[in-house]
């Protein structure tokens, strides 16, 4: 039986470890309660030998109602406490002989104060199992009864007298370690009530791990109360068990109240670490101070992590390449925190680092501990830490002068940093040889090259040659401490290449006023090219490439322009009084240049002009209301060679002046009137005369066309001449007599269409019978049979024969139009005696013979008999019938297929219809 002794204050009575329980001045509110373990002494009786994971005692602490607190014990090494105040050994420990002296401390984490208790472990001199806490004298001031299960608890009233009263079944946990080797079922505590001395109980334990899920684990002995566990338990599958004791009489009568049991699995170091990935990757900069984070490796371990069995530390085992140093990495052994401790990581040298990074267990314990290992692979990242270096110091190049957009020379570099990173790509630049900017390096994104290219033309004769130097920089600057080296500039050798070049007009374009009137042969100017080859000797000719009114021509050898026709400044060809005329010059190098200049000639007006009458031609009524035309003048010339102008009716013929009358209005205009009534219809013209107002005043007669027509009222002309004019043109007519002869055709086409369905109509008519007329049958007969051809009878054919026979001869009978499908069908035969007969019987029988052979076609055909008479004439046909026939056929079988086959039934078999 579990005996429990306990100290407490003189005015409180308290089982250790009683949670089912407050104390009892604090149910009452007797006494104020103190925040503190509810013992500050504790004695312990213990075996001598203390296995790993076995539970000492369970302190208690009265919080009332404070914050956490957090329980330590002063000896880590050989003792450990949870959070609920159990505390155990930490491994195999020997008392025999000892006195040992436990201290416990709660801290507050908020308020940071602490308390402490002491807990005395005496080794017990018998064998006995139980475990006894018996109250120290030094903080004993009242003796307390012995406790057992069920019992009255005396307790101390406020004025001093006791009284007893009823407590609950209280036990502390119960710690069993996890996957124990012994003999099951084990033996854990003994569970026992005070009242199997008068009578017989009953023994039992609920809940998971007794009889809920997983069953069995746990077993009692329903007699003596022993718990027993039947198998090994797994901390990391259940890590506590909750179970609920049951004290009944033989009648199941509950003697007892339930109490709790827990059962705590104490951990046991049987899980490997495990880390979380079996290969981690990581990177740090090349260059990277010691001390630089690289990355973090983690491993897991099932075990309690609040124990030893969980604690992991890590460390480095090995390092590939071991280069600079075998040790440029250390690992933080709590974290895994991977960090550089050597400088001289150079990715130019070594690209990437493999460690092998081993997790142990019981902190690290390379004896009890269990391990795992993983791979990390670091890689060294690149930094602009190599500047670009030229491969020679002098590179050289040509380009003919005059080039643009051509490459002169590929300027080549190394660099030793990462390819096609910002730290490798190379910028160039021209820092001396080129003030004028005629040059430029762009980088090739795939070589890392430069291409010196020409961007501005280059003149040989102004320089022949151009020494440039050129320096090499990284798209990103280079770390801190690292400066160009004399490798990254370089000089390049430019030769420029002479050409022929084209002769060139100076001044282009050049221009010059002249007054237009000019004479051809006229000297105008020299118009002359330079050639910009200084160094050659060369020849110049020059000629015409454009003249549009052909005016001028120049001297081949030295560029005099004369002119050939007179210029005009009224000509089409001028365009705001300007004339643009373009000559070529071309030397005789090889090969031949050729230069272009245009020259601009402004020509001045003179008065050679004579003005005109305008409008030429006007209209007027036969009686003119009003009977006045305005009229004004036009002159190419401008002013002042043109208006103001002066207007004069001719004086010849004379009836000019008797029927008309001319009044100048302005310098511009003047008005023509009608002096009498009425003018008879028809086209008159009138001269007038109109003088400019030039320095030499230039004049000319020019005639007006009045055109007289009948007016309506509104004044307009009415005339057919108008009409025709204002009306549709002949092409109009011609189309419009065209559409009128189509519609006539097409309406004869179709009244001839129309004619045609009626003669067919009419003709399946004949062909089908009146009560024999289906509709939604359509009956086609396009096809007509012997035509004129069955008039043309030969009837020397149709005579008596001389003899005949009683019986039938063979008439041969022919189709032209029908292949026989079928053997020949067999006609009946006429006697071959010759005697006296009628023509029409025997033209019968031939008929009735066709109409009975299935291979003749069922439509008119021409029938030619073989059989010649003997000059007989011929009878009348009107007789002819085919009511006999030497071999009959029955077509009745054909009426059965329809109203078509019952017609050709009719037709065929000799019906009476």
């Amino acid at each position: 039986m579990l005996r429990v002794w306990m100290l407490m204050a003189a005015v409180q009575v308290v089982v250790v470890g009683g949670e089912a329980e407050q104390s009892l001045s604090s149910k009452q509110g007797s006494l104020p309660c103190t925040r503190g373990f509810t013992q500050e002494e504790y004695i312990i009786e213990m075996e001598p030998e203390l296995a790993k994971g076995q539970a000492v005692c369970n302190v208690s602490f009265q919080v009332c109602g404070g914050g956490k607190v957090w329980f330590q014990v002063g000896d880590k090494h050989d003792f450990s406490v949870n959070e609920d105040g159990g505390v155990y050994a930490l491994h195999h420990l020997n008392l025999l002989g000892k006195e040992k002296a436990v201290l416990v401390y709660a801290h507050d984490l908020q308020t940071k104060q602490v308390w402490k208790a002491r807990i005395h472990l005496h080794v017990h001199p018998s064998n006995s199992t139980r475990t006894e806490v018996k109250p120290s004298d030094a903080t004993l001031t009242q003796q307390v009864p012995e406790i057992l299960f069920p019992w009255r608890s005396v307790v101390v009233r406020g004025d001093g007298t006791l009284r007893r009263v009823k407590r609950d079944w209280v036990i502390p946990p119960i710690n069993v370690p996890e996957n124990s080797r012994g003999q099951f079922p084990e033996d854990l505590v003994r569970i026992r009530s005070d009242r199997d001395k008068n009578r017989m109980l009953r023994y039992s334990v609920t809940g998971p791990g007794a009889d809920q899920p997983p069953t069995g684990i746990f077993i009692i002995n329903p007699i003596s109360g022993q718990l027993s566990v039947t198998k090994p338990l797994d901390r990391e599958h259940i890590s506590n068990f909750h179970l609920r004791a049951h004290a009944v009489d033989l009648n199941g009568n509950q003697v007892e109240n339930p109490i709790d049991i827990v059962i705590n699995v104490i951990d046991q170091n049987d899980n490997r670490p495990e880390f979380t990935h079996s290969i981690f990757n990581g990177s740090v900069p090349e260059g990277s101070k010691p001390g630089s984070f690289v990355m973090t490796v983690t491993a897991v371990d099932k075990d309690d992590p609040k124990t030893a069995n969980g604690m992991l530390r890590y460390k480095i085992l090995s390092q590939n390449p071991q280069s600079p140093s075998s040790n440029m990495f250390t690992i933080n052994n709590k974290t895994g925190d991977i960090i550089t401790v050597a400088a001289g990581l150079d990715r130019e040298k070594v690209t990437q680092y493999t460690l092998i990074i081993q997790a142990t267990d019981m902190e690290g314990n390379p004896t009890y501990g269990l391990s795992n290992t993983a791979t990390t692979v670091i890689r060294i990242t690149d930094v602009n830490d190599n500047a670009p270096e030229f491969t020679t110091e002098t590179f050289f190049g040509e380009v003919h002068e005059n080039r643009v957009n051509v490459i002169v020379a590929n300027l080549t570099v190394t660099d030793k940093d990462q390819p096609h990173t910002p730290a490798w790509s190379a910028v160039y630049r021209i820092i001396a040889g080129d003030p004028t900017g005629r040059f430029s390096i762009p980088t090739d994104p795939t070589t890392n090259e430069g291409l010196l290219t020409v961007v501005k033309p280059i003149d040989y004769e102004s320089t022949r040659a151009f020494m440039l130097t050129v320096e090499a920089e990284n798209e990103v600057t280079l770390v801190r401490g690292i400066h160009l080296p004399r490798q990254s500039t370089a000089t390049v050798s430019v030769r420029i290449l002479d050409l022929n070049e084209s002769p060139e007009f100076r001044p282009n374009p050049k221009s010059m006023r002249l007054e237009e009137g000019l004479s051809a042969g006229s000297m105008l100017t020299t118009f002359t090219a330079q050639d910009p080859d200084r160094y050659m000797r060369q020849t110049i000719k020059y000629s015409k490439m454009y003249d549009p009114a052909n005016w001028l021509e120049i001297n081949p050898a030295n560029g005099q322009i004369s002119t050939i026709a007179i210029l005009d400044r009224e000509s089409p060809y001028i365009k705001n009084n300007h004339y643009n005329v373009t000559f070529m010059a071309s030397d005789n190098g090889t090969p031949p240049a050729s230069g272009t200049g245009t020259l601009q000639i402004y020509l001045t007006d003179i008065n050679d002009n004579a003005p005109h009458v305008f409008p030429p031609e006007v209209e007027m009524c036969e009686r003119p209301e009003p009977n006045a035309l305005n009229l004004t003048a036009s002159d190419p010339d401008l002013s002042p060679n043109a208006g103001p102008f002066a207007f004069e009716l001719a004086n010849r013929p004379s009836d000019v002046r008797r029927n008309w009358t001319l009044h100048r209005l302005n310098g511009e205009h003047a008005q023509l009137r009608l002096r009498i009534g009425f003018l008879a219809s028809g086209l008159y013209e009138v001269p007038i005369t109109i003088t400019d107002s030039g320095n030499l005043p230039m004049s000319n007669t020019s005639y007006l066309r009045v055109k007289v027509c009948q007016c309506d009222h509104h004044g307009d002309c009415v005339d057919m001449e108008r009409i025709i004019a204002a009306g549709l043109g002949t092409g109009a007519i011609i189309a419009i007599l065209i559409c009128i002869i189509i519609l006539l055709v097409l309406v004869l086409l179709f009244v001839m269409w129309m004619k045609r369905r009626d003669k067919e109509r009419q003709a399946k008519q004949l062909l089908i019978d009146p009560e024999d007329d289906v509709r939604d049958n359509i009956l086609k007969y396009d096809e007509e049979g012997g035509g004129e051809e069955d008039q043309d009878y030969d009837l020397s054919q149709l005579q008596q024969p001389d003899a005949l026979e009683p019986e039938c001869v063979k008439v041969g009978i022919r189709r032209l139009d029908e292949r026989p499908l079928h053997h020949d069908h067999q006609y009946p035969l006429r006697s071959a005696a010759p005697h006296p007969g009628d023509i029409g019987d025997f033209i019968h029988e031939g008929l009735k013979a066709a109409d009975n052979d299935p291979t003749a076609p069922p439509y008119d055909s021409l029938l030619v008999f073989d059989y010649e008479g003997s000059g007989s004439t011929a009878g009348s046909l009107s007789s002819l019938h085919s009511s006999s026939s030497c071999g009959d056929q029955d077509y009745d079988y054909l009426g059965d297929w329809g109203p078509r086959f019952r017609k050709l039934a009719d037709l065929y078999g000799g019906g009476d219809d």
